[in-house]
């Protein structure tokens, strides 16, 4: 049976933060490396940062999101010791246990532990409706948004291009805007397209798609089975008709999961502490964004996990008896 993902169809809920309380003798700081303000992967820390606070009182941690450049700035960030959790692509994480890609030059990545995988991404392309794309091929001679570098969809560009016989020097113009910028430039008439990863619904597709009728064009074809086929963390996924404005029919594509990683520099009991905060309250964090509704806590402990998971988050595992 194909993989599948699948892309989530309801109305975009804002992340809200906690006030503040009294600080806790004891307090202890961790922060979230996320992706762009706009997108999914901020919400997604945000949820987590604020179930975390939720109990600061009682457990003394106190949770703050970073905005960064993705995947591989968050990769690279943990490694470092400058982040202590960061939102990564399965394919960005394989990457960095492998020490391929993205990695090469670095090496594996050998600290990094996985805590739980998140939602579903479709590489998602916009084109502007002016360009009539149907197809990836379309962009051949336009200009097109590859993603910002350390970017989870510049990362999947750098993939499928090749797959598709294509290259960068295929664009009269390949930007490297980041994802809270390339709607608007789209609108704009500065970029006829772009690539983005991400969850649906998402705020910066569905801008452009409101503004400016921005269309989905699908990616399928042998180029992109053969990447499914050759790679374990991509799958083939629909972004479902009506889910945004001016765009009625399904969209097919393919993509990742967004996965939540740390370090073996960071304590058992801190991931405990953060991963006990989300599944002690999954209700209400499946409330938080429309990506997390359909999300099931024995999936998340085991999709998209390349990395060893972190043994803070197995303690917890193990007595919920989910391993």
């Amino acid at each position: 049976m194909k993989k599948k993902l699948t892309a989530f169809a309801a109305t975009f809920a804002l992340i809200g933060t906690l006030g503040a309380t009294p600080v806790h003798a004891q307090q202890q700081f961790v922060t979230i490396g996320t992706g762009g303000v706009t997108g999914v992967y901020y919400a997604a820390g945000g949820a987590i940062c604020r179930l975390v606070n939720k109990d600061r009182a009682q457990h003394g941690v106190r949770c703050s999101v970073e905005s960064t450049g993705g995947s591989v700035y968050n990769v690279n960030t943990i490694k470092a010791g400058e982040l202590d959790f960061g939102v990564a692509q399965s394919d960005v994480q394989y990457n960095a246990v492998k020490g391929e890609a993205q990695f090469k030059d670095g090496g594996p990545v050998g600290d990094l532990r996985a805590v739980f995988a998140l939602h579903p991404e479709p590489l998602t392309i916009l084109a502007r409706k002016e360009v009539g794309a149907t197809k990836m091929e379309d962009f051949k001679g336009k200009r097109f948004n590859v993603g910002n570098p350390g970017s989870g969809q510049r990362a999947t560009m750098e993939m499928l291009l090749p797959a598709l016989g294509m290259s960068r020097a295929d664009f009269s113009l390949a930007s490297e805007l980041r994802p809270d910028e390339h709607g608007a430039a789209l609108c704009d008439n500065k970029i006829d397209g772009f690539a983005y990863t991400v969850g649906h619904p998402a705020a910066n597709i569905q801008d452009p798609t409101t503004t400016c009728g921005a269309k989905l064009v699908p990616l399928t074809g042998d180029g992109v089975e053969k990447l499914i086929a050759q790679y374990p963390y991509f799958a083939h996924a629909t972004v479902p008709g009506g889910l945004y404005a001016n765009n009625p029919e399904p969209t097919n594509t393919f993509g990742v999961v967004a996965t939540f990683v740390s370090s073996t520099r960071v304590s058992d009991d801190m991931v405990y502490t953060l991963v006990k905060a989300v599944f002690d309250n999954f209700e209400e964090f499946r409330k938080l964004h429309p990506a997390f509704a359909n999300l099931e806590p024995q999936q998340m402990i085991k999709e998209g996990l390349s990395a060893p998971l972190h043994e803070g988050a197995v303690r917890y595992y193990k007595e919920k008896g989910w391993m």
